[in-house]
């Protein structure tokens, strides 16, 4: 029996070596704190990560899915076009992330820079949702509700993925870095 996870194994060491090379960017070694990367180092690690979970999201979603010719005719416009909704949100969350990693390096991170932070996050993650519900029911439309719920089982768990391993490399918030001896 083919199940979702066995699928997504086969794409879990393409995702995690993109994983890995975008967020070092956090690293966490308690003796030197880490300066917050450059905007544009940061821009270079999400391109080669967007670049290499579209491959294994593509790889698992035909896996998974099983398209037929004119499944895949309908499924594949509306997908490109949710990966281009889904870029802009990113870019969000990434601005969020470094606008974070900027502030706690430097060891300015106040109150409001946390409350704005955390409702901004909040903000991402309603539209990564929001995404969700948008495609699902445009895909369960034009191919079938079978259909659409594997995009969005597949989507949900590189979600996670992805997710768990950011979070693993942020720090945490109002723990200010230890200062270099």
């Amino acid at each position: 029996m083919k199940t979702i996870s066995k699928t997504l194994r086969s794409a879990a060491a393409l995702l995690a070596l993109a994983a890995l090379a975008a967020v070092p960017l956090f690293a966490k070694d308690a003796t030197q704190p880490k300066p917050a990367p450059e905007k544009d180092d940061v821009m270079m690690y999400l391109d080669l990560f967007r670049s290499d979970v579209n491959t294994a999201k593509i790889r698992v979603l035909n896996e998974v899915m099983g398209l037929t010719a004119a499944e895949a005719g309908k499924f594949w416009p509306i997908y490109q076009r949710y990966e281009k909704e889904l870029a802009a949100v990113g870019e969000r969350k990434l601005e969020l992330i470094h606008d974070f990693g900027k502030l706690h390096y430097s060891g300015t991170l106040t109150e409001q820079d946390a409350a704005r932070i955390a409702d901004g996050w909040l903000k991402v993650t309603q539209q990564r949702l929001d995404l969700w519900k948008k495609y699902h029911r445009e895909i369960s439309k034009a191919v079938s509700p079978i259909r659409g719920a594997q995009f969005l089982q597949v989507e949900n768990q590189t979600a996670i993925f992805i997710d768990l391993n950011i979070a693993a490399e942020m720090p945490v918030v109002g723990v200010k870095p230890v200062p270099m001896k």
